[in-house]
């Protein structure tokens, strides 16, 4: 359990800094944890509607909905 836990926050931190390397932002290790795992809760809800899940092709599909997450801020200006 706490080995599957550090796994998603690793997950979630490389997720968050290559959507932040993509999208021209610079953030905190904790910014870009938490833009990594609430993108991939995006990012997974986008692969499920198109197919796409698990494996290389899954974990771009994380990092395009921290993509997308990281637009939605920029556009409500928070």
């Amino acid at each position: 359990m706490l080995i599957s836990i550090l796994i998603i926050v690793g997950i979630g931190c490389l997720v968050g800094y290559l959507a932040g390397i993509i999208m021209g932002t610079s953030g905190s290790l904790l910014t870009n944890l938490i833009v990594g795992i609430v993108g991939s809760f995006i990012g997974n809800f986008l692969g499920g509607i198109l197919g796409a899940s698990g494996g290389i092709l899954g974990f771009a599909c994380n990092v395009l909905g921290a993509c997308v997450l990281i637009f939605i801020i920029r556009q409500l200006k928070l």
